[in-house]
């Protein structure tokens, strides 16, 4: 099926399989999401009417997309940095203050996002 194909492992795989827009999914609601959005139709009211059917689809949220060029890392959350080195495949073992978060991230960077790490000016 289609999202088999494009997003084979990634958290839009979710979205898919919740439409029935992969080959394992139980449902088959592809087509009463993707004419309404076709029709310019507003999400909320989509999600009205598939409340019905499965209330789970208007529930799943992408997640938070970060830009480390520009982003000021003393104003995320602990969760958000944890997640920068999660999605890195790091951990940091011994932070105790977002300050050692900050500072693993700063760290790891030039091997991680080589391009933010030379964008950033406060490294």
């Amino acid at each position: 099926m289609f999202c088999d194909l494009i997003f084979p492992s990634s958290s839009m795989c979710i979205q898919c399989y919740y439409i029935g827009a992969t080959s394992d999914a139980a449902t088959k609601i592809i087509n009463e999401v993707s004419k309404p959005l076709s029709y310019h139709v507003p999400v909320e009211k989509i999600c009205e009417k598939l409340k019905k059917k499965d209330s789970q689809i208007c529930e799943l949220r992408y997640d938070k997309q970060l830009d480390l060029t520009t982003v000021d890392l003393k104003k995320l959350k602990v969760k958000d940095l944890k997640k920068i080195l999660e999605d890195w495949g790091e951990s940091c073992k011994g932070c105790a203050e977002k300050s050692d978060f900050i500072r693993k991230i700063i760290e790891l960077m030039p091997k991680h996002a080589p391009a933010a790490a030379k964008a950033r000016t406060d490294l």
